[in-house]
């Protein structure tokens, strides 16, 4: 929030055809990301996946914030750790899910978090949601409802895909309160939270099964996606949403943000040539997304 106040004092938030064209990248990325983590997941198990990509991200990112992460306050530590648990959370099920379902359905079912985070914000705070946002949500299970009237049965990759969205939303609103007015940077954020889910996907890995399972033995196309999703998924559009805000502002920002899973449901289909079904369904999230997203930015303003 102090990055974005900095950026309206500075008079910089004027949006600029490049600034979108970058978050919109962002969000081609992030969608690109369902068909990518598809084709990681043959050359190796969810764990095994998960460590790799975020053990490359830990690594980054504390070469890029050393100093910040030097000179951050052991209570930032211990808050950022905690998020790093939660974030942990979220991809064991969101990988896990999506080596059981389409990556359609995990792109579009995932977008529902727009959704949870302002219910589950208002909540704490003891207020009711918009009407707006109200509607939005029954546009976004109308389009569920669409999407499981496609399938022979909801399965338990669903399941856990819906799962890792309510994790996503509690994850925004944890950082809210955990790290706002806090002095650590986002990039050491970044690295700390990465730092935590490869120590987690660790000891998930030798728990459950051996250390050895690490020794991963598969092609090129395993380490491409790992790199893809380490590089640009995480460590590139963190940084192009960070300026993007400060140079354009969290609406608008938001706003092209919510078109990944759009983005997802169309390289599901041109990448892996996942049949284009429940259409109707994909339409009713998007739109119950953009309408939660809408109501809940207009009220913050």
């Amino acid at each position: 929030m102090s990055e974005v106040a900095g950026a309206r004092r500075s008079g910089i938030r004027v949006p600029t055809p490049w600034v979108d064209a970058a978050v919109l990248g962002v969000a081609v990325v992030w969608g690109a990301s369902y068909p990518v983590t598809k084709v990681a997941l043959a050359g190796a198990p969810v764990l095994v996946l998960i460590f790799y990509r975020f053990c490359a991200t830990a690594c980054i990112m504390s070469l890029l914030a050393g100093r910040e992460l030097a000179a951050a306050s052991r209570g930032d530590i211990l808050r950022a750790t905690a998020l790093g648990t939660i974030l942990a959370a979220i991809f064991i099920s969101e990988i896990a899910g999506l080596s059981l379902t389409s990556a359609t359905n995990a792109a579009l079912v995932i977008s529902l978090c727009t959704l949870f985070t302002p219910f589950l914000d208002y909540g704490l705070s003891r207020r009711l949601p918009p009407p707006v946002v109200v509607a939005g949500a029954a546009l976004a299970c109308a389009g569920v409802g669409f999407l499981v009237g496609s399938l022979s049965a909801w399965t338990l990759g669903d399941t856990l895909i819906l799962l890792a969205a309510v994790l996503r939303a509690i994850m925004v609103v944890s950082t809210k309160r955990l790290m706002s007015g806090r002095p650590m940077s986002s990039a050491a954020l970044t690295a700390v939270q990465s730092t935590a889910v490869t120590a987690v996907a660790f000891v998930a890995v030798a728990s459950l099964d051996s250390v050895r399972t690490l020794a991963v033995n598969a092609d090129a196309s395993f380490w491409a996606s790992v790199a893809f999703l380490s590089l640009f998924c995480t460590v590139v559009a963190f940084y192009v949403q960070n300026a993007a805000v400060r140079r354009s502002g969290p609406t608008r920002v938001g706003f092209l943000m919510g078109t990944e899973p759009l983005f997802g449901f169309a390289l599901a289909h041109l990448l892996l040539s996942e049949p284009v079904t429940a259409l109707i369904g994909a339409v009713l999230i998007v739109a119950g997304t953009f309408a939660g997203l809408l109501a809940d930015q207009r009220d913050g303003q």
